[in-house]
């Protein structure tokens, strides 16, 4: 919610943005012209950004609704309040699947089996998925003579495909429950919706119109009778809406229908598909067999700053089972599945490089590995959680991922997370920082963050509920501005606890300081800044007056050691002393150039609440 106070007696205008998420404008909220003017003609892109920062009708309040991911692109300093809308609690799981059925004992065995697929439990926060594990173990309850029920994402799906599959079949067409899964109409369908699925996936969107269906060979009226699979989300009406719009009844489906078309293309060499996806080079000295191909396609979904790709490159590595190629009946044609082949593709997984990508990406790597059914890493972890001697045992790239992602999901949130006490690389440091997630006390000295760590460590800053308390972040060397303005969203977050964050020594640069700052009241409130060998220079000093000035009364204590300040900084310190507000008791300077440094010692001896200093070393 974006809001700003007119005042009691004015009548107020609500802007109501739904789906923010589905705009592809660039919302450039930076470089984009600044609009006073109601009458000016501009952009959409201009009126958005206008409207949102309060440059255009600033008295008016905004209500956006959007995922995350398109949240995140909004400045923080415009947002008075953000209520995220979550899914089902664990007791709302259990409640849905009770209410559902008429059969106790049934719903009973639903709730353990989801129980015991860490997974499937997981995804079941989502509604629709609890829609998509019902139908599917209802069916399999009542047919199946033995056998395993579906226990990973590529298991379900391909079985809820295969249900819907059926449901056509018996209620449109005529057909019985004994017919073969696919009839060539069928097959044809499935490989339309496909191949739309991907391509809109690949362009980021989730809702399409009649034209996208007809360019994929999609008839309307067939498309209407995969019920749970596609569904048409507006009815086609005079006035706003002239078309049908349509969407698949959720992203995860789109997702696996998506990796279905691509394993297809690839298993039926249409090599003009997967070089628009991969590029022309991809295959790995003219090899174009099954581990080169799933490489491929986790490099390039490793490379994605959003994830888009995670879940369908999840799906991909379940569909090279051959047990879940059989349950597909052969829809996806030729394919390479002997057991040297499968352990070639887990084999590159585990010795996958992850090196300047977002550690949320890396956890994605053991995922497809759960997916293809390779529980080693696994328990490997969890022999590791349970000994002894952790420090003694070193831990590969593979088992970080993996070790990340049992610590965020533990019920229990952990006391510390010291990256220095884990034997393993730097890129393995790296893959275990999405646990800051869960934890209370994050140390992270010295281990080469930069821009997506400090990325990663916002979003816990952010998380509801959030558990960081402290967190050390010294000695790295290149956090950056950026890394420095990811930082400074999450502490302007409502949701942010943290009492005592540590820099020193990271190398922020120019403007870092005030964007640290700015959104750091909570942290000066707790009355020290420690910024020693920060890199700070006069234009520094000077963001930095100003971030403190705006909250001038909580600090007590200063350290702005080993930095150039210069004449100027200086000057620009007195100014900040002399503030009527300022009750700072403490400053220290060691070591900081200047000149005038002197009147800076005049001004802090006859300031009567300055209560000690610490005299600058002098260089001159």
């Amino acid at each position: 919610m974006v809001s700003r106070d007119p005042g009691r007696d004015a009548k107020q205008v609500v802007l109501i943005f739904d789906g923010l998420d589905e705009c592809h404008l660039p919302l450039d909220f930076h470089n984009n012209e600044i609009l006073t003017d109601v009458t000016e003609s501009t952009s959409v892109d201009v009126l958005l950004t206008n409207l949102i920062r309060g440059k255009l009708l600033p008295s008016a309040r905004l209500w956006i609704t959007t995922r995350p991911a398109a949240a995140n692109q909004i400045p923080p300093d415009c947002v008075d309040m953000v209520t995220e809308v979550r899914g089902f609690t664990d007791p709302q799981k259990e409640e849905y699947f009770r209410k559902r059925s008429r059969d106790e004992e049934q719903a009973s065995s639903i709730i353990s089996h989801m129980k015991k697929s860490q997974i499937l439990h997981i995804m079941c926060h989502i509604p629709v998925f609890c829609w998509i594990t019902a139908t599917v173990l209802e069916k399999l309850l009542r047919t199946r003579e033995g056998g395993d029920l579906p226990r990973t994402l590529t298991e379900m799906f391909i079985h809820h495909l295969v249900v819907q599959t059926k449901v056509k079949k018996v209620k449109y067409d005529g057909g019985a429950e004994t017919d073969p899964h696919w009839s060539p109409d069928s097959r044809r369908m499935i490989e339309s919706l496909g191949k739309l699925a991907f391509e809109q996936l690949q362009r980021g969107k989730l809702i399409f119109y009649e034209s996208d269906l007809t360019e994929c060979g999609i008839d309307l009226d067939a498309a209407s009778v995969y019920s749970g699979v596609f569904t048409q989300i507006f009815k086609e009406e005079s006035g706003l809406y002239q078309d049908k719009v349509f969407c698949f009844v959720h992203l995860s489906v789109q997702e696996f229908l998506a990796a279905v078309y691509i394993f297809h293309c690839y298993t039926n060499r249409n090599q003009k598909v997967l070089k628009d996806f991969l590029g022309r080079d991809w295959k790995d000295n003219n090899r174009d067999t099954l581990d080169v191909f799933m490489y491929r396609v986790m490099e390039k979904s490793l490379r994605s700053k959003n994830g888009h790709l995670d879940l369908f490159v999840r799906f991909l590595h379940g569909l090279c089972l051959e047990s879940n190629q059989r349950l597909l009946g052969g829809l996806l044609g030729r394919t390479e599945n002997h057991p040297e082949m499968i352990q070639r593709v887990i084999n590159n997984l585990k010795k996958m490089k992850s090196y300047g990508m977002s550690p949320d990406r890396s956890i994605n790597i053991f995922h497809c590995l759960m997916e293809m059914k390779d529980l080693s890493v696994h328990q490997e972890i969890q022999e590791f959680l349970q000994s002894e001697n952790r420090s003694e045992k070193e831990l590969s790239e593979i088992h970080c991922s993996a070790l990340a992602y049992m610590l965020q999901m533990s019920e229990e949130v952990l006391d510390e997370l010291d990256l220095n006490k884990y034997r393993t690389t730097w890129e393995g440091w790296w893959r275990l920082i999405p646990a800051v997630r869960n934890c209370r006390k994050a140390r992270l000295y010295n281990c080469g963050l930069s821009e997506s760590h400090c990325e990663v460590v916002a979003s816990a800053l952010k998380s509801n509920p959030s558990h960081l308390i402290e967190l050390d972040m010294s000695c790295n060397q290149n956090l950056q501005d950026s890394g420095v303005k990811h930082l400074s969203d999450g502490l302007q977050s409502p949701n942010c606890k943290l009492e005592a964050l540590e820099s020193v020594h990271s190398l922020f640069s120019i403007y870092s300081t005030e964007i640290l700052l700015c959104g750091s009241e909570k942290l000066i409130d707790e009355d020290k800044v420690i910024l020693e060998g920060c890199r700070l220079s006069e234009i520094s000093c000077d963001s930095l007056v100003s971030a403190l000035k705006s909250n001038p009364s909580h600090l007590e204590h200063l350290d702005l050691s080993r930095n150039k300040l210069q004449d100027s900084g200086v000057k620009h310190l007195s100014g900040f002393l002399e503030n009527p507000g300022c009750i700072l008791k403490t400053l220290r300077s060691v070591h900081c150039l200047s000149v005038t440094v002197v009147d800076l010692i005049c001004l802090m001896t006859t300031e009567a609440h300055l209560c000690s200093t610490e005299l600058p070393s002098m260089k001159l």
